[in-house]
């Protein structure tokens, strides 16, 4: 009887420790699973943003050829993906050439060619097939995840895809023209169409399209644990929608929204954290064509200062996807200015954007309606973007989010051509200092002391109108010590 409970007394310790060996295990993998921190302002203050168009992203254009590069983003400073709309794209009136449709391609062969506009939504609860499955989508979104970088999708509420099966189903959802037919969407300006023939015109005033379009949207955060929205056309879509809706998403877990508008404030304040510096961003292109000059730049930026509030910026950038495909290449519209301007993007208040082969030096038009590859091989961008990168992410005086750094415009003897404001936070301080014009000029600024030219990795002491001599488009980053 002894012999049996001693056997019995080592079974139970057998398959006790068996039990705890694993333990540690599950916990483990558990805890790595829930590791990445919840949005957060602090995160977002020093965050930089990757737009990520799938299907142009490699040769391959699926979600999987995107996932493995996800780990090298890190080398960039990247914190939050934001993923092009990887929905089904509508058949039914697609667009592909000019002012054709599909349906007037004749050669069926030439018709597959037009894959048609990731802004004409089929279905907002699935993947494009061309992309991959729900669970390559899933994977990448793990993938950032264990890779301290959130994701977030373009959704696209102002309208639909001619295939959606709401046109059938809820034509009360969609906006109807005199003969009671739907339409495509108008500019309420002008009261003529834009031109968007392949898409929808959603109508907002309807409370069922309301509560459709809110349960399509919290799909994606319960179901794939995605961490927010970049809201297409936001200005077109009621401001009360964005505000019901972000409090619905912040219900399941904190989110990050991102408004493609610059009006109305509210939008920021009640709905997004941040919204598009697109006047910014055009004035940028008008100094590097030689139509504006620094003092226009001083000019906006006392205009942002009196329009938002204390808690809303803007996302900057040299590029993005509307800007690459139609209003051109960083080269076609800043020239020689590139570099300038986007350290500029990086130093000022707000949140700087990468697009897809920006990083890789990209100096031609990706097509929109068809296939296309971003180059592959670093160049003179990519260590330019490391280097930003490391600055961004680690200097408080670069902090932009909620809580951003002071920015003061510095005064400098030639206000024209020479662009110099000051960072500041928590005793950092971070001065730009820019030659906004192609020619060499002389000037001095109110600055003094002893930096670090970041850039340039030396040192640098400035005396109280001291005079400085910049080639064109020549800029510095200064540190103090």
């Amino acid at each position: 009887m002894k012999k049996i409970t001693f056997i019995l007394a080592l079974m139970i310790l057998f398959v006790s420790c068996k039990n705890e060996t694993n333990q540690p295990e599950n916990a483990e993998n558990e805890t790595a699973k829930d590791s990445l921190a919840p949005v957060n302002d602090d995160m977002l203050e020093s965050a930089i943003i990757y737009e990520a168009n799938i299907r142009q992203y490699s040769p391959e254009g699926t979600f999987d050829a995107f996932t493995k590069d996800i780990p090298q983003l890190k080398e960039l400073g990247v914190k939050v993906i934001w993923l092009m709309p990887m929905y089904p794209i509508s058949m039914k009136k697609r667009k592909a050439t000019g002012d054709k449709s599909i349906e007037d391609i004749e050669d069926p062969e030439e018709r597959k060619m037009y894959l048609g506009s990731y802004y004409a939504i089929s279905d907002y609860n699935a993947v494009n097939p061309d992309f991959g499955t729900m669970e390559d989508f899933d994977e990448l979104v793990r993938t950032a995840h264990d890779n301290d970088m959130y994701v977030i999708l373009d959704w696209v509420a102002n309208h639909t895809g001619w295939d959606h099966a709401w046109i059938e189903e809820h034509p009360e959802y969609y906006t109807k023209n005199d003969k009671g037919e739907i339409t495509d969407p108008i500019n309420d300006a002008t009261g003529e169409p834009w031109g968007w023939t392949d898409v929808a015109d959603l109508n907002f005033d309807n409370e069922g399209l309301r509560e459709a379009m809110k349960k399509d949207m919290l799909f994606w955060i319960e179901e794939h644990d995605i961490d927010g929205y970049r809201a297409d056309a936001a200005h077109s879509v009621p401001t009360d929608f964005w505000e019901d809706i972000a409090a619905k998403l912040r219900e399941v877990k904190p989110v990050f929204m991102l408004a493609e508008a610059e009006s109305p404030k509210e939008l920021f304040h009640n709905a997004f954290e941040m919204g598009y510096n697109w006047e910014g961003h055009h004035i940028m292109n008008s100094i590097a064509q030689g139509d504006k000059t620094a003092k226009d730049w001083d000019d906006y930026m006392e205009k942002v200062d009196s329009t938002f509030q204390e808690d809303d910026y803007l996302m900057n950038f040299v590029t993005n996807h509307d800007e690459n495909s139609w209003a051109g290449t960083v080269e076609e519209r800043m020239g020689d200015a590139s570099e300038a301007m986007l350290a500029m993007s990086y130093t000022l208040p707000g949140m700087p954007l990468i697009y897809s082969g920006q990083e890789y030096d990209m100096n031609k038009r990706l097509k929109f309606f068809v296939k296309d590859t971003i180059p592959k091989k670093k160049g003179k961008v990519y260590p330019l973007l490391e280097k930003l990168g490391k600055l961004k992410t680690s200097s408080v005086a670069l902090h932009g989010g909620k809580s951003a750094a002071s920015y003061n415009d510095v005064a400098t003897s030639a206000d024209e051509k020479v662009l110099a404001f000051k960072r500041e936070k928590n005793g950092e301080t971070l001065y730009y200092i820019a030659n906004m014009t192609a020619e060499p000029v002389e000037f001095s600024a109110e600055i003094e002391g002893d930096f670090m030219d970041y850039m340039n990795d030396s040192e640098m002491k400035l005396a109280k109108d001291q005079q400085m001599s910049f080639k064109g488009w020549e800029y510095r980053i200064l540190i103090n010590k």
